[in-house]
């Protein structure tokens, strides 16, 4: 069965390129031009993957994208102008798990969807530690992709579980930045450290208990990050 991807676009022209190009390459596609259909859509046709634009008429990209993650863990890549820094950073802090700007190469988009939909393929077949992860506080269950911190089960996007979990495995481990982007997006080639930033500062909102002083997922200078399971493990 074809992998559906649900397109929010309002753009006639971009819509309709969209629709060719992911139709060529074997998705099925739902389209809609309105924010607030896509937000029905997203719950009713079961997409794969969501491309959403960020400028849309009446309820914007982010909006939706914010409703959606209070709803499903769907994959949202945001379709953003070049020069709107601000979108893509709001983007991502609304729960989208990656962008891409306008205009953009057809290979690169490609690319991106196949990693994230490669992704979720990973956890749908099985291919996930066979018990939980824990590493100081927190209790990572792969299988049941649930993230328990001190007892409170928290609540995270695809990508900012699929971070956790690389984390996790290599707790007290150095993780270099591009390896992070490799393994959690798995497309470096096209991303910028932006999107691993906004990702891991929301991971520390909810897994911190001071998030502007981590004691757990620490920033290691002109390298990257490590998760440890506290203080003492910080050094």
């Amino acid at each position: 069965m074809a992998e559906k991807v649900l397109v929010v676009e309002d753009d006639p022209a971009i819509q309709r390129s969209l629709i060719a190009l992911l139709s060529a390459e074997g998705y099925s596609v739902v389209a809609t031009a309105d924010g607030a259909e896509g937000v029905q859509l997203a719950t009713t046709e079961h997409p794969d993957i969501i491309l959403l634009d960020v400028m849309l008429p009446g309820l914007s990209g982010l909006q939706v994208c914010q409703q959606l993650r209070a709803r499903i863990y769907t994959p949202i890549i945001m379709l953003t102008a070049k020069a709107d820094e601000l979108d893509k950073v709001l983007g991502l802090e609304m729960g989208a798990d990656d962008y891409v700007t306008k205009p953009f190469m057809p290979r690169e988009l490609l690319a991106r969807i196949r990693a994230h939909l490669r992704r979720t393929n990973l956890y749908e077949h099985g291919d996930v530690a066979e018990g939980p992860i824990k590493v100081g506080p927190l209790t990572i269950d792969e299988a049941a992709r649930d993230v328990v911190v001190s007892g409170r089960s928290i609540r995270l996007t695809p990508k900012e579980f699929d971070l956790l979990v690389v984390l996790a495995a290599n707790a007290g481990r150095v993780m270099e930045r591009d390896q992070l982007l490799e393994k959690v997006w798995g497309e470096s080639l096209y991303l910028d450290s932006r999107t691993l930033d906004v990702h891991i500062r929301r991971l520390r909102l909810k897994v911190e208990t001071e998030p502007s002083s981590p004691q757990h997922i620490l920033t290691i200078p002109g390298v990257g990050y490590k998760l440890v399971a506290g203080p003492r493990e910080s050094a």
